[in-house]
């Protein structure tokens, strides 16, 4: 049966790599961020990318470097890998938004829809259903909505101040941006040349109601790899996973 979604879903995805992990170190003093691995995978966190881009469909990737790019590029000359990659390297910073530009115009299809994703994501929900979500909602950008756990135990009480419970790493009842989008094709052309898109190019999309929010399934595996306790809970939930 054919699946009349499949033609607007995108098959091509930026990845921002070029970030300098300062709170990874001493992970990242000799590699860029995207190349630390998680302990017992034997696969850096874009591996674990490329791998998930390519399950939903994905066949070409644009991986935008920066702080030491040779080493990622050299890892990505010689893996087998999913998808074919192309890289791209800022000859001087250009900011998120003007990165983002940047990497999005050596796509291989500009003229259609592509996702992108935050380097130091590990994350495993289905790309299909975000991009029928954006199409549905002639979005023009469709951000992916996560519910991180607060790292903090939490206290309830009730009306008098007495305690009543205490709960382990909560949800937070917030939802934040999660880093993996889908951007229609007239998205780059409104990114900054320079400076950060996620100060001015997405608030004035929500003003004009033409940005989207993705709520991550609940159970879908998702975690932002920022410092090494990040890495060995990871280690732990992914084990705990079977993965």
């Amino acid at each position: 049966m054919t699946d009349p979604n499949a033609a607007s879903r995108p098959v091509q995805a930026v990845v921002l790599a070029g970030g300098q992990g300062s709170r990874l170190r001493p992970y990242t003093d000799d590699r860029p961020k995207p190349m630390v691995e998680i302990p017992g995978t034997g696969t850096p966190i874009i591996g674990h990318q490329l791998a998930w881009l390519a399950e939903e469909g994905v066949t070409d990737v644009v991986v935008s470097c920066g702080h030491l790019a040779d080493v990622l590029e050299k890892w990505l000359d010689s893996a087998d890998l999913p998808v074919r990659v192309t890289t791209v390297v800022e000859t001087e910073p250009l900011g998120r938004g003007g990165g983002l530009k940047y990497a999005a115009a050596h796509l291989p299809r500009p003229d259609l829809p592509w996702y992108a994703a935050n380097g130091d994501i590990w994350t495993r929900f289905s790309l299909r259903d975000m991009a029928d979500f954006h199409t549905e909602r002639d979005a023009v950008a469709t951000l992916a909505l996560a519910r991180p756990r607060i790292p903090w135990g939490a206290v309830k009480t009730d009306g008098f101040g007495r305690v009543t419970d205490f709960i382990e790493a909560p949800l937070t009842t917030y939802e934040i941006n999660a880093g993996v989008y889908v951007f229609s094709p007239e998205f780059a052309s409104l990114l900054p040349e320079r400076g950060d898109h996620e100060r001015t190019t997405f608030p004035r999309l929500a003003r004009e109601r033409r940005l989207a929010g993705f709520s991550i399934p609940q159970g879908a595996y998702w975690r932002a790899i920022d410092t090494a306790k990040d890495l060995t809970e990871a280690a732990k939930e992914l084990a705990a996973l079977g993965r």
